[in-house]
């Protein structure tokens, strides 16, 4: 093909006991946005490491304009005109835009650094392809959409021709991700090529030209966009039908479970990053929190769960003040938390699953008999568990870092529902997380909420707390915008909550029943 860029054959890397490429054929065309599809465990993000120099195969080669190439580092990915933008972008807070761009980068007039000529062609590259950026703002001061294009720009400037976008609107706003859509259109009329990297199939059907989906370390196949549509790339992503919306009930609320007055929190710099928060959950409902990654979510999540301390305000349970309190008595009055890092915040990795499971009631029946561990007792509730969440696993013994994103999620769900929980606080629940493992989360949280479980969704995807939640709030700032109907309200209204408005649309009190 002549205008065939980049491609990979037959492409194989195997980690101990695990073969997460099996011969790999993909195609990148001049002027395309190409996007990888696959389940968690797949083998997208080993491909992605490979094409960027971070991995080397064990089989296969890659060329580049029809001639084979090595690409043994991001140094030499970046020499061939290949470059990586990362889900977490790699940016110095402190330092200005132009600073980051050129970092690392040559000088015109070595050993002098020439930041005129830097700053010329860095407004011309912002202005060729439509991405709007102050050089001289600091990095720290920009948006998480700013910088975004930063990050593409730093690219450009290098030389890319390939660019490789990892789960590019997981930080964005809906309006954010739209401008990130336009750009990606104007790198196309530019002749530039794009591998796009996402779980949300929408997108990738209003922004690609093809789709090429993995599955188990292989390629299922290659589709144009324009020829199928989500239901076929999710059964091809996952081997069978997948609901993207899940069918709920109406909610039955009760009485107020959860409840913050006027919380003001404190973050790692010593800054306020609640400013008095008032919010309500009610036993037998979800409470939705949507926002941008960075407004306040964290500490939210953690003054709830004893994690980090208020400096105003109170949290209640059930009509009981529990400000400040540690996490074990929270536990115990019923509270349970999936945190937003599985890897860092939920297990331990080194930890078996069986030991994961019980990491918040090791201590008490039946799995202790006077601090004696009831090693019988512990290993029969991991079996029960593991088969009634459906964990996918060789046995009770693996370690939890074996296991995939998915089933690392599975075994923090079954350990936090197996306790019967009063109040749930789920932060991220299907970050990350493929379409058939995001369809058993939500699941599983419209199942706690039918059984009385007041939940507190904290979510970034928009579509994720919109779908599942009763009521919505928006949170900015550290600040709650308003809440609302997430079935009624448009998405562009919420969107504009998200960058700093006040809602304007239905607006539930908190002490309005759904």
């Amino acid at each position: 093909m002549e205008d065939l860029i980049l491609e990979a054959r037959g492409i194989t890397k195997t980690f101990p006991g695990v073969k997460a490429n099996d011969h790999i054929d993909i195609q990148l065309r001049r002027g395309e946005v190409l996007a990888v599809l696959g389940e968690n465990g797949a083998g997208k993000t080993t491909l992605m490491n490979i094409l960027y120099g971070l991995y080397q195969p064990d089989e296969g080669e890659i060329r580049l304009y029809g001639k084979p190439v090595r690409v043994d580092s991001p140094k030499a990915a970046i020499d061939l005109g290949i470059g990586m933008i990362h889900q977490h972008f790699m940016l110095i807070p402190n330092f200005t835009v132009l600073e980051n761009i050129i970092l690392g980068m040559p000088s015109p007039r070595e050993p002098l650094l020439d930041l005129k000529y830097a700053k010329s062609k860095v407004v011309e590259l912002s202005k060729k392809y439509g991405l709007s950026i102050d050089p001289d703002a600091m990095v720290w001061q920009i948006s998480v959409g700013a910088q975004q294009r930063v990050e593409i720009i730093k690219a450009l400037y290098r030389g890319a021709e390939i660019l490789i976008l990892d789960e590019p609107t997981a930080v964005l706003t809906p309006q954010e991700a739209q401008d990130l859509f336009a750009v990606l259109k104007t790198l196309k009329a530019q002749g530039k090529s794009v591998i796009f990297i996402s779980h949300k199939l929408d997108e990738v059907m209003e922004v690609s030209d093809r789709v090429t989906v993995l599955r188990d370390g292989k390629v299922i196949g290659t589709v144009n966009t324009r020829e199928t549509n989500t239901q076929e790339l999710a059964r091809m992503m996952v081997g069978r039908e997948v609901l993207f919306k899940i069918g709920k009930k109406p909610a039955c609320p009760g009485t107020v479970a959860l409840e913050l007055e006027d919380v003001w929190v404190l973050n790692e710099k010593k800054l306020p990053a609640l400013k008095g928060v008032s919010l309500q959950v009610r036993s037998g409902e979800i409470l939705g929190i949507a926002g941008v990654d960075g407004n306040g979510q964290t500490e939210l999540a953690e003054v709830i769960t004893g994690l980090r301390r208020a400096i105003k305000g109170n949290v209640k349970m059930f009509g009981e003040d529990v400000t400040n309190q540690t996490p074990r008595p929270l536990i115990e009055r019923g509270l349970a938390h999936i945190p937003a890092d599985r890897r860092r915040q939920g297990l331990v990795l080194d930890f078996s699953i069986a030991e994961n499971m019980i990491l918040e009631t090791y201590y008490r029946h039946p799995f202790a008999r006077r601090w004696i561990l009831r090693h019988d007792v512990i290993r029969n509730n991991a079996k029960e568990l593991i088969r009634q969440y459906d964990v996918r696993t060789p046995g009770y013994q693996v370690p939890a870092k074996n296991l995939s994103g998915g089933n690392q999620q599975k075994v923090i769900i079954a350990r936090e529902f197996s306790r019967a929980p009063k109040i749930l606080i789920a932060v991220q629940p299907t970050r990350g997380l493929d379409v058939g493992a995001t369809e058993y989360v939500h699941r599983s949280l419209l199942e706690q909420r039918d059984k009385g479980v007041a939940i507190l969704l904290i979510s970034t995807d928009l579509e994720e707390v919109r779908n599942v939640s009763d009521r919505l709030a928006v949170i900015f700032g550290g600040q709650i915008m308003g809440i609302v109907d997430p079935a009624t309200t448009p998405i562009e209204e919420i969107g504009m909550m998200m960058a700093g408005s006040v809602g304007k649309g239905p607006v539930f009190s908190e002490t309005t029943a759904v």
